[in-house]
């Protein structure tokens, strides 16, 4: 009777939430205090574990039997897809677990009349309602296979869990950093449709703190967003932190508010504050009235997100990673979150791989190397193999058209580009081959290869090349050529003997920096470009416009990378967990000291490989900038070109 005044106290006001698009209160009779006590008939059997044991269960008039792994005489149930004893399947054939299943497999027209009669309107479906409406046989084929499967990985998937088990939650916490919001990352899932998620929003979450043995849900809300993970907090727990938990927004076991009710699963106030109240109902409505929660599509949303048009199977034309001045073909082995683990074609043990993201600028359509120009290494394998097939060209990342008619660059031509066998230095660097299509052959002074095999291919608008005193106006440290003995380097001084011209600044992408949303100190995923099958926590350092340097969590400064802001190699918090990537923590300190990861070895070999000159100091880049010397452009620009519009490269004075 209380119940029902109150509920007629807050009609009209319940009724406008009924009519809201989240369905915040239809069903909320689920809460109310008699429901830990109330019959689970109504949950799946996967919700129910009256057995210890570890291996799948199933019922079969009363009776529970289990099966051993390996073992044969196994039956699929054809009407609900369970798998079980052969022996305990129904009828000679064995074709169904029960006769409800058998009886209900016999007749579409017997099953839509059990449906409407089991599924009463207003009340959420039955437990055999369910099993009606499972899929047939086709759908469940492989159910044990997937198990035997799983089994066969398990080692596997307990292997690739990183080291001290990491959690990003802990380490968000324990040193109150912030990570980089999911919208700064187009190219991730949720990136262009993230919405207004934020503090506050409430979800539905399973009640851990329960002691029923059904799965049961309550009310929580974000107390802090970390990329996709949340810190979540038990609606009624006040200021109460005890039990906050992260959790991935986009992950399986979040729902926006009013699923319940939708789905007829019990919401249960967490046992640690269920006497605070004598009405959760009225609780809840005076807590979620006008709240938000998540989109009523947010799970499709998800799901379409992360839904990649390259298929294994795939070829495509992939940087050579032992000569980088040229391309090879290479065959999609995996698709993880939309990083491609490629695998070149004449690797008969397919170890000779190597990652990228499907938007990555070092992956092209085949045919694209002979269309430009570039240098390109033919594989031995004359014939493809037939279930290979060349990926449509419309998959990969269009460039921007430049009008290459006019002035445009030419060969030796210098300019600073990021170095790609070193990534946290940005060069002096020489155009060596002019391509079609705005593509340019670039070599590192100092550094290169008699034979040009490290020079890079950068396209004209690379946000990774960057016009003559780039570096000087934007306190970035330049790396001399090596050898050059005269330091401090000057752009100047060094045109002027190497008898060389600056590329114009006008021909390089000045496009506007984007509203890109990172801070200096945001915490986030990163591939090392160096190792590109690994991703690590990283932290963003430093921010020059559009140009971010990124460094790995836990490793010296000298492995950090300078990266685009819309890179695809940077991915949100959480980004590993959703997509089931291994993430590498940060480095012990034992590692830090011995410096004994092989990865980060090698990636130190090849670096110092090709780097081999001393850094020019910070004091000494200081104290060049102190000199008060105005610098000129040698390609004669204009005052309005050297000093203009594209205050992007040209020094800003105090």
């Amino acid at each position: 009777m209380e119940d029902t005044k109150e509920l007629t106290e807050h009609t009209s006001r319940t009724e406008r939430k009924r009519r809201d698009s989240f369905g915040m209160f239809d069903g909320y009779d689920s809460c109310s205090e008699d429901t830990s006590s109330s019959s689970s008939s109504d949950e799946s059997e996967e919700e129910v574990a009256p057995l210890p044991s570890s291996l799948p269960i199933i019922k079969n008039n009363g009776q529970v039997y289990t099966y051993p792994d390996g073992k044969s005489g196994m039956a699929t149930c054809e009407m609900c897809g369970m798998v079980g004893v052969r022996d305990a399947f129904y009828s000679k054939t064995k074709r169904f677990c029960s006769v409800s299943c058998s009886r209900s497999y016999s007749s579409n027209s017997k099953k839509a009349s059990i449906l409407a009669r089991l599924q009463v309107a207003g009340k959420p479906p039955t437990k055999k309602a369910k099993v009606l409406q499972k899929q047939p046989l086709v759908a469940k084929l492989a159910a044990y296979a997937q198990y035997q499967a799983t089994l066969q990985n398990q080692a596997k998937t307990k292997a690739a869990v990183p080291v001290e088990g990491f959690s990003w939650g802990n380490y968000i916490n324990s040193n109150s950093f912030t990570a980089a919001p999911v919208t700064c990352f187009k190219h991730a899932p949720m990136g262009t449709c993230w919405g207004d998620i934020s503090e506050g929003v409430r979800v539905e979450v399973p009640n851990t703190d329960c002691s029923l043995p059904t799965k049961v849900f309550w009310i929580a809300g974000i107390v802090k967003l970390a990329g996709y993970n949340a810190l979540l907090r038990y609606e009624g727990f006040e200021n109460d932190s005890s039990l906050d938990f992260w959790c991935n927004v986009c992950g399986s076991d979040i729902h926006p508010v009013g699923w319940c009710a939708t789905s007829g699963k019990p919401l249960v106030p967490p046992r640690t504050i269920q006497h605070k109240y004598t009405n959760w109902k009225a609780f809840l409505v005076k807590r979620l009235t006008g709240a938000k929660t998540l989109p009523p599509d947010f799970s499709q949303k998800v799901s379409e997100s992360m839904q990649y048009p390259f298929k294994t199977s795939m070829r495509v034309e992939v940087v050579d990673k032992t000569h980088l001045c040229r391309t090879r073909v290479a065959v999609v082995e995996s698709v993880i979150g939309g990083r491609l683990r490629l695998v070149y074609e004449e690797s008969e043990d397919k170890t000779d791989d190597f990652w990228c993201h499907m938007y990555s600028p070092l992956i092209h359509h085949i045919g694209w190397s002979r269309s430009i120009g570039h240098r390109f290494k033919r594989s031995d394998i004359t014939k493809k193999q037939d279930a290979h097939f060349d990926a449509p060209a419309h998959l990969f990342m269009k460039v921007k058209e430049v009008d290459t008619a006019g002035e445009w660059f030419k060969e030796g031509m210098k300019l600073e580009a990021i170095d790609p066998l070193n990534l946290s230095a940005i060069c002096v660097a020489t155009i060596r081959k002019v391509l079609a299509d705005g593509y340019l052959m670039i070599g590192i002074d100092g550094s290169e290869a008699a034979d040009g095999s490290d020079w890079f291919c950068y396209h004209a608008t690379s946000p990774s090349i960057f016009p003559v005193g780039f570096c000087e106006i934007n306190m970035i440290e330049l790396t001399p050529p090596r050898g050059y003995a005269k330091l401090p380097f000057k752009w100047f001084d060094y045109l002027r003997e190497t008898d060389s011209i600056a590329a114009p600044v006008k021909l390089f992408n000045k496009v506007e920096v984007p509203n890109h949303g990172f801070h200096v100190g945001m915490k986030l995923e990163a591939v090392d470009l160096m190792e590109p099958r690994l991703v690590c926590v990283a932290t963003v350092t430093r921010i020059i416009h559009r140009l971010l340097r990124i460094h790995f969590d836990g490793w010296e400064d000298e492995y950090d990378q300078w990266v685009d802001c819309e890179s695809p190699d940077l991915y949100p918090v959480g980004w590993c967990q959703l997509t089931g990537y291994q993430l590498q923590p940060p480095a012990p300190q034992s590692s830090r000291d011995n410096q004994s990861s092989s990865s980060k070895q090698k990636k130190k070999s090849k670096s110092q490989q090709y780097k081999g000159h001393k850094k020019m100091s910070s004091l000494q880049l200081k104290e060049e900038l102190l000199d008060g010397e105005e610098y000129s452009f040698l390609q004669g620009a204009s005052d309005q070109e050297s000093n203009g519009s594209a205050s992007y490269y040209i020094k800003q004075e105090p």
